[in-house]
């Protein structure tokens, strides 16, 4: 997979030079046919053709601004031609970087309907430059041909617009997925640690008659308990009310980890799972062991589903720190070639679900290619928790 992004990269970069290579051909052509003429509405093409060529080059930063100021200058341009009764064309590098300018706008403006409006305006300058010429049939038929490059532009720039919603759609489906999940295992999250408590209350009062001087450290447990309870639903809650957050889901364990990993290189690869010294299931919360279980699942789908001739896959899981203040979970395989259909995607919408759990728990995942031709993915996650009085673990504030 590595290799495909690499080309990927590189395939748009040679598009890009493509691109303003041609326009600068444009605009040498209109400079060849300025000094060719004798007439004085040519030289303004030129400084036309320059400022589309750098609103082109500007367009991924300052758009909106460049596409404005761009169009402006054109219609003034054939504003005065039309005044003053000069014989004039459109410039060629004029008229490329309009085009570049509608597909660009349609695809990336926001929202659609101003996006709409940027290319209606250039098609109307565009049709309007058809002026500078003086005869009737010159203009008829120039109009005409500046109208069907525009709408092949615009087409162009709608399709692209409407694949980029569909991506927008299918990560705000997959985002509302990992809520939905949550909110169904909140449930067995909430029953897990009330469950606890109730088991300490009754220990605490059967203490209570026997040994009075044993029932504060049964409290301090109760207490203790009470507010990693409030911790996890806090954590757990903010999330399905955050609008761009995804879901974690508790209940997991290592033991599950070992299970997939196990059930993977039966029908897969081998798989190669390392757990690092100083981990267990009492050492990581249940929404961080869940969250890792979540990526360690969906890498190993993405191996089997995108990189199918892997020769193996290796897997660690390490603590950061001494003692541990964070976990560390990296998966790593080998020898495969990509698969062109997952490049074309602009990758996998479970990097996107991964990415986001890991992200809710404060935590940072990071996926592409190594230097050794393997492709990795890391997902580092926090254990420690804000600290109150008395050494217990507080709930985070509202």
């Amino acid at each position: 997979m590595g290799e495909s992004h690499r080309v990927v990269h590189w395939i748009r970069r040679l598009s890009e030079i493509a691109l303003i290579g041609w326009l600068a051909l444009l605009f040498l052509i209109d400079v060849a046919v300025a000094m060719g003429l004798h007439t004085w509405p040519v030289w303004p093409n030129l400084l036309c053709g320059v400022v589309g060529v750098l609103a082109v080059l500007w367009r991924r930063t300052r758009l909106v601004s460049g596409f404005r100021v761009f169009l402006a200058l054109s219609f003034c341009v054939t504003l005065v031609i039309q005044v003053t009764g000069g014989d004039g064309r459109p410039g060629f590098a004029e008229i490329g970087a309009l085009l570049v300018l509608t597909v660009s706008g349609l695809r990336s403006i926001e929202p659609v309907r101003r996006a709409a409006l940027f290319s209606l305006a250039a098609m109307v300058v565009l049709e309007f430059s058809a002026w500078r010429l003086r005869l009737a049939p010159q203009i008829v038929a120039t109009a005409f041909a500046l109208f069907v490059p525009w709408a092949f532009a615009a087409g162009a720039g709608a399709y692209l617009r409407f694949q980029l919603e569909r991506r927008r759609e299918a990560v705000a489906e997959v985002r509302r997925s990992e809520r939905l999940e949550l909110a169904r295992e909140l449930h067995d999250l909430v029953a897990h640690h009330i469950t606890g408590i109730v088991v300490q209350a009754q220990a605490a009062r059967v203490v209570a008659e026997q040994k009075p001087d044993a029932v504060a450290p049964a409290l301090d447990a109760i207490a203790g308990a009470g507010a990693d309870a409030l911790t996890s639903m806090r954590r757990l809650v903010s999330v399905l009310r955050a609008e761009d957050e995804a879901a974690r889901s508790p209940g997991s364990t290592l033991r599950d980890m070992r299970l997939l990993v196990e059930r993977f290189s039966t029908g897969g690869p081998t798989v190669a799972f390392d757990i690092g010294a100083g981990i267990d299931d009492d050492t990581l919360p249940p929404e961080v062991l869940t969250t890792l279980h979540r990526v360690l699942q969906e890498s190993l789908t993405n191996v089997r589903r995108h990189a199918p001739d892997a020769g193996w896959v290796e897997a660690d899981l390490r603590p950061v720190g001494v003692p541990p203040g964070a976990v560390v979970l990296r998966v790593r395989n080998y020898g495969s070639a990509s698969d062109g259909r997952f490049s074309r995607l602009g990758g996998g919408f479970g990097l996107v679900g991964m990415a986001e759990r890991v992200e809710a728990l404060g935590g940072r995942l990071t996926a592409g290619p190594t230097p050794e031709g393997a492709w990795e993915v890391v997902a580092e996650c926090p254990l420690e928790r804000p600290a109150s009085a008395g050494g217990r673990r507080a709930p985070f504030p509202d």
